[in-house]
């Protein structure tokens, strides 16, 4: 068992530090910047709140964050009342929000010059893995500091695996949410035209499925799709934010990425119908609409 700091009680947070309390069996000390989901977890698992992540740090052996973007990141690190301010040498940060590999790197050698350990370690799996802690894990960091790490994230995890240096697990999840931008319209597009020609999709997804157009998408979105269902899941709001990272390290590196770069203006035309909650799935309402 051991100490550790959960920073950020969102969608996913929430059940993440549910399943380090529950099932890794951890002392959980939680933040969130609004104080009553803080409250609302502690009455439900256990545990302490504290009002700033500098308190929720003190005293932790790890420290977990899932936050919304470099900004957040950098306020419940760095900030004011930055955790990095209250952890104590030979402690590692682990941050599971999905950001840039620049902040990754950043934050990485602060922590380093404190002392800390850093991993980088975005998440795949949505909001169904989190609740059933079974989410893909991809890390970046330091070898040793993963190593003490990866038990702790495993009480949410199905995999986790170490993919290299400090910012090595941001790029992995941008590769992540490249394959699923194209791997979504494809499906939105075969899913059009299969109503366009008269197909009974049910049937139609009971056969390509198993065979090499079969996809975890295919197999867990064709239903709601086809019902034009879209309020749950992994909003177009937070896949444009991936996506916009996505594309701002592929001007950096070099990468052509124009499946990438069309898909996003196709969800900001989701946005535009007032979709910005709705799952990624609903690129399939973009082509039903005309």
């Amino acid at each position: 068992m051991a100490k550790v700091a959960f920073l950020g009680l969102g969608v996913m947070g929430y059940p993440m530090a549910g399943h380090l309390k529950a099932k890794g069996g951890h002392a959980l000390t939680v933040y969130n910047r609004t104080a009553a989901k803080a409250d609302s977890w502690v009455a439900q698992h256990g545990g302490r709140a504290a009002r700033t992540p500098k308190e929720a740090a003190a005293g932790q052996d790890f420290v977990f964050a899932c936050v919304g973007n470099d900004d957040d990141l950098r306020a419940v690190t760095i900030g004011p009342d930055g955790a990095f301010q209250a952890m104590a040498p030979g402690t590692v940060f682990v941050d599971n929000t999905t950001a840039s590999a620049d902040v990754a790197r950043e934050l990485q050698a602060k922590a380093k010059a404190l002392g800390i350990g850093f991993v980088d370690a975005p998440v795949s799996g949505g909001q169904a893995g989190a609740e059933n802690g079974v989410l893909t894990v991809m890390c970046g960091g330091e070898e040793a500091d993963y190593a003490r790490a990866e038990p702790v994230i495993m009480a949410f995890a199905r995999a986790a695996r170490r993919l290299g240096g400090p910012g090595a697990g941001q790029l992995a999840k941008m590769v992540n949410q490249i394959c699923i931008a194209g791997l979504v319209q494809g499906l939105s597009e075969g899913l059009h035209f299969a109503r366009k020609a008269g197909l009974d999709i049910e049937q139609l997804v009971d056969v390509i499925s198993k065979g090499a157009a079969g996809s975890w998408q295919m197999e867990n979105r064709h239903k709601t799709m086809n019902q034009d269902k879209f309020d749950f899941g992994f909003a177009v709001d937070w896949m444009r934010k991936d996506l916009s990272i996505c594309l701002a390290e592929a001007r950096r590196n070099g990468a052509t990425l124009p499946v990438t770069a069309v898909v996003d203006q196709f969800y900001g035309e989701v946005q535009a119908m007032g979709g910005g909650r709705w799952d990624t799935s609903s690129l399939f309402a973009r082509l039903e609409r005309k």
